[in-house]
């Protein structure tokens, strides 16, 4: 097997981020059991999934930790964003809890971003601690939540408001996986695919104008390109800068904007979490004009590629069924972690590949903005 491989670098605790598949088409996936075999002090595991991963992908991993001589038990969780909630959460640390679980054993994050932050936060938590795994099988995952260590639930106050920082032992990222993932899925994950070329480099927010529809159509090479350079860009973060307590910050750009969206939303599926990061992208380049630092053509040139590939823009572009309210999407946006001393801080752009951190932001600056955002738009379906 040679898959490639990126490491985390945080000293005792670094890990690596295994890509697959190799050159030679072998799926990391169906090798899954022999890289977890390392990690495991006893050969037994539990895998934490939802009903639609276990339907289309449980079946080989389970043929894979057989094939290593591992045991696994499943707990199945309910798909979509209200899995991350409390009551999900205690049903699985009592699952957990029930089946023995100790601090040297590993669990299986086997899943999207919801199931990968639920888990890892009961991980965190289990024993003051247990070490766990994880298997994205979403594009966003992949790229994004799945990598850094970031655990968390949502309450309704906002998103991801109850967590920890707890690292995994290792992260396997299979291209062939996302075969089975719905377009629309596919294109919330390209959506944080896009923030890292916005955020830090312009020669790859290039790449994606030219390959981005290749990518999305399932272009092998492309995406197998675009998910290395995305967490190498993550890994490189993460290593600086672990509790975000500086740069880290930078991986937030479009969150501010794009979790108030989500909240407004009630975490529906009517708005996944990547095309409200999309939207929030949009409005953070909009700010950035609007606050003169960033030249409206490279806001426009951000916008047109999101609006290319079917991902919203900005509040015009989505669907109705939300009390977008500026007034409340503010209160909203007063919840977000990066809050200090009660004032905001917001990710913004002085170009594209050119983020920075905008401390103090202006709170009646950003309601008066928010206010001509959400004054006259259309009820657009996505």
């Amino acid at each position: 097997m040679t898959f490639a491989k990126l490491t985390v670098g945080l000293g005792a605790r670094s890990y690596d981020i295994v890509i697959g598949p190799d050159a030679q088409g072998v799926s990391a996936l169906d090798e899954a059991g022999a890289l977890l075999a390392p990690h495991l002090r006893r050969k037994r595991t539990v895998i934490v999934t939802d009903s639609n991963v276990e339907a289309a992908h449980g079946a080989r991993l389970a043929a894979a930790l057989e094939k290593a001589g591992i045991g696994a038990g499943w707990i199945i969780l309910p798909p979509g964003e209200q899995t991350k909630s409390f009551s999900e959460f205690e049903k699985l640390i009592a699952r957990l809890a029930d089946d023995e679980i100790d601090r040297s054993d590993l669990v299986i994050a086997f899943g999207g971003g919801v199931i990968g932050d639920l888990t890892g936060f009961a991980a965190a938590v289990l024993r003051r601690g247990c070490r766990f795994a994880q298997i994205p099988t979403t594009l966003l995952a992949q790229v994004d939540s799945a990598v850094g260590g970031k655990t968390a639930i949502n309450i309704p106050q906002g998103k991801n408001l109850v967590g920890a920082f707890h690292q995994p032992s290792i992260v396997i990222a299979d291209m062939g996986v996302l075969g089975t993932l719905p377009a629309r899925q596919l294109k919330a994950g390209y959506a944080e695919i896009v923030k890292y070329g916005a955020l830090g480099d312009a020669a790859f927010f290039a790449w994606l104008e030219a390959n981005g529809a290749a990518l999305i159509d399932g272009d092998a090479s492309a995406r197998v390109n675009a998910v290395r350079r995305s967490c190498e860009m993550k890994a490189e973060i993460v290593a600086a800068d672990e509790r975000e307590t500086g740069r880290r910050a930078l991986l937030n750009l479009g969150h501010t904007f794009g979790h108030a969206l989500e909240a407004a939303f009630g975490y529906s599926d009517a708005l996944l979490h990547g095309e409200a990061i999309a939207a929030g992208m949009g409005l953070a380049f909009d700010y950035s004009v609007s606050e003169g630092v960033c030249p409206p053509e490279d806001a426009a040139r951000l916008k047109a590629h999101l609006k290319s590939v079917g991902l919203p823009a900005g509040v015009e572009d989505l669907p109705p069924g939300a009390d977008l309210n500026a007034a409340r999407l503010v209160e909203l946006m007063r919840q977000d972690k990066k809050v200090q001393a009660g004032v905001m801080t917001l990710i913004l752009a002085r170009g594209i590949g050119n983020a920075y951190i905008a401390e103090g932001a202006c709170e009646d600056a950003i309601l008066s903005f928010l206010t001509e955002k959400t004054a006259a738009k259309p009820a657009l379906e996505i």
